[in-house]
């Protein structure tokens, strides 16, 4: 199983990613994939703002190896041939490109459900820190409720009532 996380200031392309994930690799039967786009809205507490840059800081090294075992625990979960990260960061604009995951496995429900888990802990667990360019001034976006929660369906059961 191969692991490639890459956290990088230039645009990725989305499909050199992905025929690198296919071409020579028989075994693959399904890719998944998931790409985020910085939009040009956001709305932090009811408090809807027009955002017109979204800079990113991350702690290099640190935030690789955080990508890494995200990426190594859906490998334990699911029967994965590769997995691939891509995360931008630095001074970006909506529209751009800013995440790129993608799973492949034999089958479709192992890739669907290893990108999801991916891209859901990346949200809540990845050290990133990210700055909103707004009107009224620049913003550090906080954590949403949404992502935690949807990090949070992946923790079983037994053990979601302890925490």
């Amino acid at each position: 199983m191969g692991i490639v996380v890459r956290v990088q200031t230039e645009p990725f392309d989305a499909g050199v990613e992905l025929d690198a994930m296919r071409v020579g690799k028989p075994q693959v039967g399904a890719i998944a994939s998931f790409v985020g786009i910085v939009r040009d809205l956001n709305d932090v507490g009811g408090d809807e703002a027009v955002v017109g840059a979204l800079t990113l800081e991350h702690y290099p090294g640190m935030t690789e190896r955080s990508l890494e075992a995200i990426c190594v625990e859906a490998a334990t979960r699911w029967s994965l041939v590769d997995t691939v990260v891509v995360h931008r960061h630095g001074r970006l604009l909506p529209t751009d490109p800013i995440v790129f995951v993608a799973t492949s496995s034999s089958h479709r429900a192992d890739a669907f459900d290893a990108c999801r888990f991916v891209m859901d802990y990346l949200k809540t667990e990845a050290p990133f820190w990210k700055k909103e360019a707004t009107a009224a001034g620049d913003r550090w976006v906080e954590s949403r409720d949404s992502d935690v929660a949807a990090a949070r369906r992946w923790v079983p059961s037994s053990e979601r009532s302890r925490s």
